[in-house]
């Protein structure tokens, strides 16, 4: 008899942070233990990320998951019951087979992901550890937060081209000390941009930072160094990115239009290089289009810091294999949600670790308010969080659950903060 024997399994249909459908699993052990887990979802997608589950009818504007709900209920759930909960990499291949598919499209990857991370959930209660510490029974690394405080790209209505603006608070001695910097630098910004675009520019886009009228890089980049020294923090903080540049990215011409201007491969280059002359940047997260190659070997080798792959390897284990080696990149975006299964994105972590790379794991732009990534972060030691600006509830809940874990953790608690990228 299996000591830990999962006795049910059900799905439901619950709303994101931009009143969306996702779906939210419920795993039972021994008929009393529950592993409840929420399934993310994100607007700027790579075209090789595991797909979705969407029903496509007139409810919810096509985004209902109901089929994928009855796949969860109906297929995968009565397949794993009777399965040891522990038993996840069983589990997930249990899940993938299932699915036949090499991107989850046929059950969908909401659906694999939902019992996959609340099976591990579920183990954790059953063997009564926190569940960082049942992934790892090292894990005591507590993660530099990058914080987005600007928006644009894919996230808001304005016509900023990139996607996030982000302090990275390296500087502080923990966890908690980097959260209150946040606060401090969140609340000038905010008296900053008030100030120079009224009112309604303090509206927030999907990830919680700022959603202004500002159209330039640089306009945003100076409005955010002007927040940081009237903080105070300044000789505590670097900047970074996420330019998702697939976004302003034409394939026909192969060239970028950013700001109005098209630009090849080595022109962006060239414009990232100034950048970092300009401004202390120490991370860019997808620098160019996911299948830029080029670009990507050329930031990493040339712009001397951290070059993050986020569509360029979407959590997948077989993408960094191939891509790694190349050089393109020397860090990993790792997204649960992003290939599937949880087993599948600890093996894109080692993969990772294994070439030399830093991991920063990261929300989705349509988060819930469970905060399991908090014990993923700290569960791979990875170091970074990106969990948008601390303003919404479903971005708090991830850091008020670092704030426990830090607690927790007590003595043996070690902030990553500028061994960002080797947090041993």
């Amino acid at each position: 008899m299996k000591k830990f024997k999962i006795t049910g399994v059900t799905a439901r249909e619950i709303l994101d942070c931009r009143w969306n459908p996702t779906v939210q699993v419920d795993v039972w052990v021994n008929n009393e233990i529950i592993g409840r887990a929420d399934v993310p979802s994100g607007r700027s997608t790579g075209a090789n990320e595991a797909k979705e589950l969407r029903d496509g009818e007139e409810r919810y504007d096509g985004m209902g998951v109901r089929r994928a709900v009855r796949n969860v209920n109906e297929i995968l759930g009565p397949e794993v019951i009777g399965m040891d909960v522990t038993d996840q990499r069983k589990i997930d291949e249990k899940l993938r087979a299932l699915d036949g598919s090499t991107d989850k499209s046929n059950l969908g990857a909401n659906a694999l992901a939902g019992v996959s991370v609340a099976v591990a959930r579920a183990a954790s209660h059953a063997v009564q550890l926190p569940l960082y510490r049942y992934i790892n029974c090292n894990a005591h690394v507590l993660p530099v937060p990058l914080l987005n405080l600007l928006n644009g790209g894919k996230l808001t209505s304005n016509d900023l081209d990139f996607q996030e603006f982000c302090i990275f608070p390296i500087g502080a001695e923990t966890f908690t000390e980097a959260m209150t910097i946040g606060n401090a630098v969140n609340n000038k910004l905010r008296e900053i941009v008030i100030k120079n675009y009224g009112k309604i520019a303090a509206n927030v886009g999907d990830e919680g930072g700022f959603a202004t009228p500002i159209k330039k890089v640089r306009e945003a980049m100076d409005c955010l160094v002007l927040a940081v020294e009237r903080s105070g923090h300044a000789d505590k903080i670097v900047y970074g990115f996420d330019c998702a540049a697939t976004h302003f990215y034409n394939e026909e011409t192969k060239k970028y239009t950013l700001e109005g201007v098209e630009l090849t491969t080595g022109e962006l280059l060239d414009y990232y290089k100034d950048l970092i002359k300009s401004y202390p940047i120490m991370t860019i997260e997808d620098p160019f289009a996911e299948d830029d190659i080029e670009g990507f070997v050329r930031a990493t080798k040339e712009l001397g810091i951290q070059i993050i792959g986020d569509d360029f390897f979407c959590t997948n284990p077989d993408r960094i294999r191939q891509r790694a080696p190349m050089g393109g990149s020397n860090a990993l975006l790792w997204k649960f949600n992003q290939i599937g299964t949880l087993s599948e994105a600890l093996d894109a972590a080692e993969l990772s670790y294994r070439q030399g790379f830093g991991i920063m794991v990261s929300e989705r732009s349509g988060e819930t308010e469970d905060p399991i990534i908090s014990d993923f972060v700290v569960g791979i030691n990875a170091g970074q969080i990106k969990t948008g600006a601390g303003v919404r509830g479903e971005r708090t809940a991830k850091y008020n659950r670092l704030f426990q874990i830090e607690e927790e953790l007590g003595s043996q608690a070690r902030y990553a903060g500028r061994d960002f990228r080797c947090a041993f």
